[in-house]
């Protein structure tokens, strides 16, 4: 309520645009005229059968300005969340606002940097190259020679986008009160990770030490270049980075008379963007073709990384494991790797999952390998998890907007390219590294290690329980006749069963290590000791033992 009371003005403002654009419904189940006074005969009744629901969103959020384009823009990159017309939609979303004076961007540059810009550069070019909601950019030159790109943060940007962000954050919850959709979709949840990533790219810094972070990645690569940062001048506010001279992959017409090769143009920036997704699992969320250009010399510079995604050796395995599940026509494995990468609901029905995955693997039945669209495929598989309220990580979908974007580009580029054959080394490396002998040994000595930290952990928890039967808290009744001879039986059931499940445990950690081996081409020798001849020598008297057990008893 404090942040509508401070804000009165603002609540008006987006109230006002919902009614503008036929969503005067949700203005009242909100409950908005009471707070904000506003008369009802104010829900105009305009005819908005013309437009789509999407369209519509899209127009409030141009209205509303920067900080609602900007997380309608965000929203574009959630295909797991909203439906296909409606993220057409929010992808046309364009920042249209006017640069501010050369005057003030020279202000901003002075405090921000606690310098005079007489000390910093020879020349500042007063007209910015490019401006947005957030900053724009002006060419200069240093005084030791260096031709530099100097982004400077609009002013007021930052406590604007505060400002909108509290009255969303308190837009949510009143919808989560209010609407069953909204709670099922934890629409706060949401808000609150957009909020995150849009506060991430209002500080330059962190803009800088991604776009070092990717360099490091192709040092050693003559086809990729990442343009340098200069951090004496970059801050929260202002980042100054080498200035790139190349021609954007928009200009394909001036590409191919300035005499590239487009095929080869094209198998650059693709190996250049799977490199960093599957192999430093770090990448480029927003590689459009203003941010990727070719140089003189033909290398492709990637630039602006504001917007980064992360894929984790894990994610990396179970996002393997799916694409390969769908080219299988495999549903269960399907249906395994879509739980292990989002979040089931409680009350989930797996069944109907597995029905829609098969429809999904039907649709791709007869469509050659290399014809496959695997931006469209991931997108395709997080729209059946977004159906089932299955959340998947934001990353992820950001993985799959970068790769429908990748595939936009090579199709612009050379349309015979096909990016999931050029994937498939990509995969089989991974595939490689998965059954590798030393990441079996690291997932078992973690597993033991779990285990143990679990068996120290049970006195602990043992005094806990006591605790709370002492207390009257925890009251257990039990009621058998033969009682001892009953408990007796479990525990020969449960001897068993524990010497079941470790005999089959070894025997998966022995069969991952020799397919780890094979693999590798690595000798199974460990510390001077022949790790498999010994396991399967345990093996076979833990099975001789448990055997033993079984006849004796008379019970097989």
């Amino acid at each position: 309520m404090a942040v509508r009371i401070r804000h009165t003005g603002r609540y008006r403002e987006i109230a006002m645009a919902l009614i503008r654009h036929g969503f005067g419904y949700m203005v009242e189940e909100l409950g908005l005229f009471q707070v904000l006074t506003m008369p009802r005969r104010w829900i105009t009744h305009e005819s908005v059968e013309s437009k789509t629901l999407g369209e519509r969103i899209r127009l409030v959020l141009e209205d509303l300005g920067p900080t609602f384009i900007k997380l309608g823009q965000l929203a574009s990159t959630r295909t797991d969340l909203l439906p296909e017309p409606i993220i057409q939609e929010l992808v046309k979303l364009q920042d249209q606002v006017p640069p501010f004076s050369s005057d003030t961007a020279r202000g901003i540059l002075e405090q921000e940097l606690d310098i005079s810009i007489q000390d910093m550069v020879s020349w500042f070019e007063d007209v910015p190259i490019a401006a947005a909601s957030i900053g724009q950019v002006h060419m200069a030159k240093l005084k030791t020679g260096e031709r530099v790109a100097i982004k400077i943060q609009r002013p007021g940007v930052i406590k604007m986008i505060s400002r909108d962000l509290d009255i969303v954050s308190d837009l949510t919850a009143l919808a989560e009160k209010r609407w069953q959709w909204a709670r099922q979709y934890q629409l706060s949840r949401i808000v609150q990770e957009f909020s995150r990533s849009m506060l991430a790219e209002l500080d330059y810094s962190q803009e800088a030490r991604n776009t070092e972070k990717i360099a490091l990645q192709f040092t050693k690569d003559a086809h990729i270049y990442i343009p340098s940062i200069y951090w004496e001048y970059t801050s929260s506010r202002v980042l100054t980075m080498e200035f790139v001279d190349g021609i954007m992959l928009s200009r394909r017409e001036e590409l191919i008379n300035k005499g590239f090769d487009l095929k080869e143009i094209a198998e650059r920036v693709v190996n250049g963007m799977l490199h960093q997704i599957f192999v430093e699992g770090f990448f480029h969320a927003d590689p459009h073709p203003g941010n990727i250009m070719v140089r003189k010399d033909g290398s492709i510079a990637f630039i602006d990384f504001g917007m980064v995604g992360r894929v984790s050796n894990d994610m990396k395995d179970h996002l393997s494991g799916l694409i390969i599940a769908l080219m299988r026509k495999n549903t269960d494995g399907m249906v395994r790797a879509v739980l292990k990468l989002g979040l089931l609901p409680d009350d989930g029905d797996i069944s109907a999952l597995r029905a829609d995955l098969d429809r999904l693997r039907d649709d791709y039945y007869d469509v050659p390998f290399a014809e496959i669209s695997m931006g469209k495929a991931l997108n395709d598989l997080f729209g059946v998890a977004r159906q089932h309220q299955i959340m998947i990580p934001p990353d992820l979908t950001l993985l799959g907007k970068a790769l429908l974007t990748l595939e936009g580009i090579v199709e612009n580029l050379d349309s015979s390219l096909s990016i999931i054959d050029m994937a498939e080394p990509f995969g089989k490396k991974l595939l490689k590294e998965r059954y590798s002998t030393g990441r079996i040994q690291k997932r078992v000595f973690g597993g033991m290690t779990n285990l143990l930290e679990s068996m120290l952990e049970l006195p602990g928890q043992a005094r806990q329980i006591s605790s709370l039967i002492s207390k009257g808290k925890l009251k257990v009744e039990i009621s058998v006749p033969e009682l001892q001879a009953v408990m007796r039986k479990m525990d020969q059931i449960s001897n068993r069963l524990s010497m079941s499940i470790v005999l089959l445990a070894f025997s998966i950690i022995m069969v991952g290590l020799i397919v780890g081996s094979a693999l590798n081409h690595q000798s199974s020798i460990l510390w001077h000791f022949p790790v498999i001849g010994i396991g399967f020598g345990v093996a076979f008297f833990m099975l001789v033992w448990l055997l033993y057990g079984i006849f004796k008893s008379g019970r097989f």
